[in-house]
């Protein structure tokens, strides 16, 4: 007998063996979640329990992703009380309670515990930023898939949904079902956030600019920048392997829409004709882009040239308490919220605040000041607080600057009710659910002028105004100058125009309806 027809079987029955072992183990980990919930076996029409996994490590941090993952398990505990949310979370220093009692008083989500089920997961350590001094992109994207396996051994769903923007767990997930010639099929969703890498990086590298993610000695050097672009183009050519893998793809802006489609339908010949010569690249190509599974049960949404297509679901704003405040008398508070990582930019907002009271002193006798609210993750967060206080210090504008970390919602809708003028500085914010925000409160949006505040928020309404747009700390200064100076008639119907854009275009409601839209049903 040949060696092959010796092998063929032999990893048959192998297959076989694990698909067998992870049926098991699956239905032991289903057992052991409902008993968790005090649950016994609740059936939908079908006759079987469903459960869909959300992939997102950072759960409790607070943010805007934070709030689109809990609007969507809301949404699901609301009409389809017989599936079971099973959230998978580096989260170890909390507690499901803790959890949902943030959840409520940050974002005002009510979440049932008897639905929801946590998994904690033990690695989350490999996907931060301190683990990968360098090839930081390359190693986060190893790490989550290490991240990913963990969340797979300790329970599989019935649909697995990344919420966070970890596409090359997809390939790990996609590979239980190779693992189990099929009898276990996981599929997979996403909604991103924001592409791990995008052509406007790569262009950025081209064009030796420097940026948090491009340092000056990088800029600087046309060799390091060589290599960077090679290294950029090596990882876009495996995530978009990776991003594949997905069933359905959900957006959270325009801005994001571009590049998830640009990545979707990449391609790179050299590479290409690099797999042919090395076979190990081959090999990752194979596992990344073309399993067994994904032939077999992935679908495609493409448009009419054919192309993959992305569908845009706005975040979430709630604005039920937000549009009860009045537009007048605002005190001459100009607000950031954003959590206070390196790409919100929050250096840029104390420039352009000293700039502002520099080349208008008059605007200092007004009172005027700058509040700062933003989550802190981590020890590395804190520390960039305390660097933004000593900048403040050394331009002398502490004592109109305060920060407030941590703020729950109940302190986040005081100071929106209050504050006149709302500021975000990030380059490239792939949406503003911050902005949205300001303009739900009734607050004045200053943003930066690219990503989601100039595409999809602050444009115009019934063809006028809704807000400012800047680019640099001297332009930002004079639009905060624009926006405090309006005559009274003006500055009223301005916040109009701006609440009720917001109101009808990011509701709670209209992304329930571009959720159903996704098509996440039809997998389960």
């Amino acid at each position: 007998m040949s060696v092959l027809g010796i092998l063929i079987p032999v990893s048959f029955v192998l297959l076989s063996v694990c698909a067998a072992l992870l049926d098991r183990r699956k239905s032991a980990q289903r057992s052991r979640v409902l008993a968790s919930l005090g649950l016994s076996k609740p059936k939908d029409s079908s006759g079987k329990l469903k459960f869909v996994g959300f992939f997102h490590p950072y759960c409790n941090a607070g943010g805007g992703g934070e709030r689109v993952l809990w609007a969507a398990v809301a949404h699901m505990q609301r009409n389809d009380p017989d599936v079971i949310s099973v959230v998978y979370t580096g989260d170890t220093d909390a507690t499901k309670e803790e959890i949902i009692s943030k959840a409520k008083s940050r974002f005002d989500v009510t979440l049932h515990p008897g639905t929801l089920h946590f998994v904690f997961l033990d690695s989350r350590k490999l996907v931060e930023d301190k683990a990968w001094p360098h090839f930081t992109l390359l190693g986060q994207s190893l790490g989550s898939m290490v991240l990913g396996w963990e969340a797979m051994t300790k329970f599989i769903p019935d649909l697995f949904i990344d919420t966070m923007g970890y596409a090359f767990t997809f390939p790990v997930v996609a590979l239980l079902s190779l693992f189990t010639i099929g009898s276990i099929q996981v599929p997979i969703g996403a909604y991103v956030h924001y592409p791990i890498i995008h052509g406007d990086m790569i262009a950025r590298v081209k064009g030796r600019k420097q940026w948090h993610t491009n340092t000056n000695r990088i800029a600087n050097s046309e060799m390091l920048s060589f290599g960077k672009i090679l290294y950029y183009r090596f990882l876009l050519y495996y995530y978009s392997l990776s991003l594949r893998q997905a069933s359905f793809i959900m957006v959270n802006s325009s801005w994001t829409q571009n590049h998830a489609n640009a990545i979707l339908n990449h391609s790179d010949k050299t590479l290409d004709w690099l797999h042919h010569l090395m076979p190990i690249l081959g090999l990752l190509k194979l596992f990344l882009g073309y399993t067994w599974f994904s032939h077999r049960t992935r679908t495609k949404e493409v448009n009419a040239a054919g192309q993959r297509e992305a569908r845009i679901v706005y975040p979430p704003v709630e604005p039920k308490e937000m549009v009860k405040f009045s537009l007048e008398d605002r005190e001459k508070v100009i607000l950031s919220l954003a959590q206070f990582r390196p790409e919100k930019d929050h250096p840029t907002q104390l420039r352009a605040f000293a700039e502002l009271l520099k080349t208008h002193p008059e605007t200092g006798n007004n009172a005027v000041k700058l509040v700062l609210i933003g989550g802190c993750r981590n020890a590395e967060d804190e520390a960039r607080v305390e660097a933004l206080k000593k900048l403040a210090r050394e331009l002398d504008i502490e004592n109109k600057v305060e920060f407030i970390l941590n703020a729950p919602y109940s302190d986040m809708l005081r100071w929106l009710s209050r504050a006149s003028i709302g500021l975000s500085t990030m380059i490239d914010e792939h949406f503003g659910i911050n902005v949205v925000e300001f303009m739900a409160a009734g607050l004045i949006p200053v943003a930066h002028e690219s990503g989601g505040p100039l595409k999809d928020i602050i444009v115009p309404y019934n063809g006028e105004r809704t807000g400012f747009h800047a680019t640099t700390p001297t332009s930002f200064a004079q639009a905060l100058h624009n926006a405090l100076s309006l005559s009274k008639e003006e500055d009223k119907a301005i916040r109009e125009r701006a609440r009720t854009s917001a109101v009808q275009r990011f509701s709670e409601e209209e992304f329930v309806r571009g959720w159903e839209l996704s098509g996440w049903r039809k997998w389960l």
